[in-house]
């Protein structure tokens, strides 16, 4: 399948009638995206009771700065490997990997060590685990009508409010998120 639009930076957004409890009402940043697949961070689903005070302290990285932000659940794949998402503008040599010109991942403790000493991204998501697919995967699920697909933007991205991030991604689509149907068609 070469001819695989590039999602890379775009948000999916599950359709009501998600068949997959992980996945249902995320929002989702794809961070990388092609051919082989995609590979993805769930936005807008804290981590019951971590936050990152707790993971500075479980990896033994001093604080300077209190960081009580929540530590996401990124995806259901590898759930103990952590990932930063934050704007482009911060980057951390060879090991931040470009998302669409607009944001960054780094998966290095030396961001976390960063962000503890109060040097680190100024906005930013810390997220266990991702959501990944193999090739063609993903595409078959967007044909089936299990995503909506939406702009990225680090506004919607990096918003606290993470119970509403669902629907302020259907309304970016001029969508009333009460208006969407379990039940998708074709035209």
């Amino acid at each position: 399948m070469d001819d695989v639009t590039d999602l890379t930076g775009r948000l999916l957004i599950a359709m009501p009638d998600m068949g997959d409890p992980r996945f249902e009402r995320s929002v989702i940043l794809l961070c990388a995206h092609g051919p082989d697949g995609g590979m993805g961070l769930v936005v807008n689903k804290p981590a019951p009771e971590i936050v990152l005070s707790d993971l500075f302290e479980q990896l033994s990285i001093p604080r300077a700065v209190p960081l009580e932000a929540r530590v996401h659940i990124g995806g259901p794949v590898e759930s103990s490997r952590g990932f930063v998402l934050h704007p482009a503008a911060y980057r951390q040599d060879d090991s931040t990997l470009d998302v669409a010109g607009r944001f960054g991942m780094t998966a290095t403790l030396d961001i976390l060590r960063a962000m503890a000493a109060g040097t680190g991204p100024e906005r930013s998501l810390v997220a266990l685990g991702y959501a990944g697919w193999g090739p063609g995967q993903l595409e078959s699920e967007i044909a089936r009508n299990g995503w909506l697909l939406a702009e990225g933007t680090p506004d919607l991205v990096f918003d606290g409010d993470h119970g509403g991030k669902w629907g302020r991604a259907v309304r970016s689509l001029g969508v009333d998120p009460v208006l969407l149907s379990a039940c998708g068609g074709r035209a």
